[in-house]
């Protein structure tokens, strides 16, 4: 019995045309405060070379600067790369952007303190060759720290409710993944000596339940994309089960949403 090899590359433009799609730093913008979390928690240092993997519009990137660390953030999609560049100047941070692949980052063997990544590297498709360029980038002694949304969370269920309708491709692990002790452990195996493994709650906050659904769909790349592709009944069916998926998680009492979304913090020291 033979099995059809991924095309990981394919993937990867189908994922780079959804990110270029819609304004996802409007939602990404919002997360800032997991990346400060998770800078404190790998305990960045003035000086230190820090790498942000996948870093979108910069959250991490943009955190490590803040405490004078000489950061790198490296996306493959240009225009987010452009909006973290905007954020970094309208700051006065100095921040290098560099458009590269999570799976094959265009820096040298062992050239960072740390390499630092806030719900960006679980959405590559090869698990096992993003952990390996982290691992390759990452100084002996030096630090690999990340934040992924759990297949528990809510984000977890979101992804779900998009894969009713946008199944993912055949072959392909779940990004959530990477919010498992687990997963990481299998990826890492004993080249990471995990640190800290910590669940935190990152609480999403808007008006109503419509309007998280209508905020997704106009800016969310990905979800924007499948949101244009739908016509008529299926797109208001779609939009009602996007609607539904915070309301699990929600502890508002006002009619506004405050839903909680698990995730999980791992900080460890690459042997």
């Amino acid at each position: 019995m033979t099995s059809t090899a991924v095309d990981f590359e394919a993937i990867k433009d189908k994922q780079r045309a959804g990110w270029q799609t819609g304004d996802y730093p409007r939602v990404g913008n919002t997360l800032q405060i997991i990346a400060e979390l998770l800078v404190e928690a790998a305990d960045v240092r003035a000086g230190q070379q820090a790498l942000d993997v996948a870093c979108g519009q910069g959250n991490a990137a943009l955190a490590a600067a803040r405490r004078f660390a000489e950061a790198t953030g490296i996306d493959y999609a240009a225009n987010l790369l452009a909006q973290g560049r905007e954020r970094a100047a309208a700051e006065h941070l100095q921040v290098t952007f560099t458009e590269g692949d999570a799976e094959k980052l265009p820096v040298p063997d062992h050239s960072f303190d740390l390499a630092l990544s806030t719900v960006g590297v679980m959405f590559a498709p090869d698990h096992r060759r993003a952990a390996d360029e982290l691992v390759r980038v990452v100084k002996p002694g030096g630090k690999i720290a990340l934040a992924s949304w759990t297949p528990a969370g809510m984000i977890g269920q979101l992804f779900k409710t998009v894969s009713k309708w946008a199944p993912p491709p055949a072959g392909t692990q779940s990004p959530t993944l990477w919010g498992t002790e687990e997963h990481l452990i299998e990826l890492f195996g004993d080249r990471v000596e995990w640190t800290a493994l910590t669940k935190r709650e990152y609480v999403f906050r808007y008006h109503s339940p419509k309007h998280f659904a209508e905020w997704f769909m106009d800016f969310y790349g990905p979800i924007t994309r499948l949101a244009g592709s739908l016509d008529g009944e299926d797109h208001r069916h779609f939009a009602t089960e996007l609607a539904d998926v915070p309301r699990a998680f929600d502890y508002a009492d006002d009619g506004t949403v405050a839903a909680r979304a698990e995730y999980l913090e791992a900080v460890g020291v690459r042997r």
